[in-house]
Order: structure tokens, then sequence, then C-alpha cells
């Protein structure tokens, strides 16, 4: 049976965007108040890293704790052992609070370099990594996914995203084609899939034996467009929202659903609106969210 749940992002708590934050507790009080049963991490340190006290806030808020994005530096060979520390680091806190069914979600640094943020949104082939540099890349995730398996038994899954250097569909499945399917799973976003130039629905068939985890994110493609004519760059392209409630953007829900049905997927799903720290009204954003994903039938 499919859960909602909900993410940190939702309430601007975006990883590498500046701002002042509201505190974790005001962020799960509004997450179960709106009716979520789910929560993400985080960036490491917004909420507690001790076990004991994240368990008992989370209970509290009778919220499941899923799993947590972390920056990594996948395509820096030199950085490789720190992406591994903080990924091990990050999965033991998911396995004491969340259970062997917690996930370490991999992202690689978004916004983080200069030119992937500048054209995030309308990256070309030519603004990709070459050869060389997928190998580093690809090993790096694969050496990731393998030290936390090894060192919780927790799966690893990768997170395309705008503003890093797996944006696009095209990246995303040289990313698959590399990499260990039983080692490496995908966290399909579909809004970020939409903004990198794909469609969701198609995205959900065509990597259907790899994608361990959803999310679901609206895309406005009006937006989308004119952040492509003015050239803005993919914190900008936030600030003007992107990323819209569900059901006010492009992405076909109803859709993406049957399609998820159709693959028997039977697990989570994890709303994400992704907003700057301060922007709109989260709670109130949060609300519509989940009544309109109720609205589609979840």
């Amino acid at each position: 049976m499919i859960q909602i749940a909900n993410a940190p992002c939702s309430w601007g708590v975006i990883e590498n965007i500046e701002g002042e934050r509201i505190t974790y507790k005001q962020v799960l009080d509004e997450m179960h108040a709106t009716g979520y049963v789910g929560t993400e991490l985080g960036d490491w340190g917004f909420m507690p890293t001790d076990p004991a006290p994240l368990r008992a806030e989370l209970d509290a808020h009778n919220l499941k704790l899923l799993g947590s994005w972390v920056n990594v530096y996948l395509h820096d060979a030199a950085r490789h052992d720190e992406s591994i520390a903080d990924c091990v680091r990050t999965a033991k806190l998911l396995a004491a609070v969340g259970g062997e069914n917690a996930f370490v979600i991999l992202g690689n640094d978004p916004y983080m370099d200069p030119m992937r943020t500048k054209y995030a949104g309308r990256i070309t082939p030519a603004q990709g990594m070459n050869d060389a540099q997928w190998e580093i890349f690809a090993n790096g995730a694969e050496r990731v996914a393998r030290a936390v398996r090894d060192e919780t038994g927790l799966r690893t899954i990768f997170h395309h995203h705008v503003g890093t250097w797996v944006e696009t569909p095209q990246e995303t499945a040289r990313l698959l084609e590399m990499t260990d399917p039983k080692l490496l799973g995908l966290v399909f976003d579909t809004g970020h899939w939409t903004f990198g130039g794909g469609d969701a629905v198609e995205g959900l068939k065509k990597h259907a034996d790899r994608i361990w985890h959803v999310h679901f994110k609206d895309c406005s493609q009006r937006v989308a467009q004119q952040s492509r004519a003015e050239g803005w760059d993919g914190p900008t392209s936030l600030g003007h929202g992107i990323f819209s409630e569900l059901g006010k953007g492009d992405v076909d829900f109803p859709a993406v659903l049957k399609q998820l049905a159709a693959m028997g997927y039977a697990d989570w799903i994890v709303v994400e609106q992704d907003v700057l720290p301060g922007m709109g009204t989260p709670r109130a954003s949060a609300q519509r969210n989940r009544d309109y994903l109720k609205r589609i039938g979840v």
C-alpha cells in the first residue's frame, strides 16, 4: 500500500541554499498536521543526529524516517573517501532510526558547479562529462553504495537532479548502464525529470527495474520556458516557482500513478516542493499537496 511522506526541502531546507530556516520541530509539527506519515532527514544537523532523540521526535509526530539525501562528490576521485564517510555516517543513523528499509540518497553537490548551475534545465550533451569522468563518477557511486551496504545493510539510490552532473534523462540512463543494478537504485523525481527535459511517465517505463523510491514534485513548463529564454540559473528558477504545488504544473500525476501501479510499485511516495528559505507558505502548500493526492486516489 502506497504511503505519503514529505521532506524538509518543502519548508526551504535545501542543500547548498543559504537563508534563514525554521526549526525542525516546526517542520515536523506541520508535516504531521497536514497528513503525512513519513519524512526524509534533510541536511545533516538539521534534525538531531543522535538516534534516541531523533526517534523520540519522530515517534511523537507519528512519522517514519525513510532516508536522507547526502551531498557527494562522485566526479572527483580525490573526494570519494570523504563521500563514503559521509554516507556511512548518515546510513548508521538511518538504520538505527528508520530501520532496514531506509535509503541513502546520493546527490552530487547541487548548485556547486558554476556551469551546471548556470545552465540548469537546459543542459546540452556538450556540457556533460567525458568518458574518463564518467568512469570516475560511476566508480564512486558503486564504492559508496558498497560501503553503505557492507557497513549498515542499507540500500543506496541515486537522485538525478538539475544543477548537478547527472540531470538529463540521457545522463541518468548512462549512469544506470554503468552501475550494478543490484547495488545502486534510482529515486525517480518527477519534477527534476521534467525540468531536465524528460516525460515522467516515459521515464518510469524506461527505468522501472531500477526505481526503488519515488519523489512527487510538479514542474511548471511555463516557468521552465521563461527560465530558458532568460538564462536563469537553478536557484533563480527555484525562486520563480519552477516546482509548483502538485496539480498546478504540468506533470500528469494520474498517469504517473497509473504507471506506478502497472509496475507493481507499492512503497512510499515523498512529496517535495522545493522552495527557497522563507518563500511561500510551506504548511498551506503541504496541505494543498496532500489534499490533491487524496483527490487522485492516494
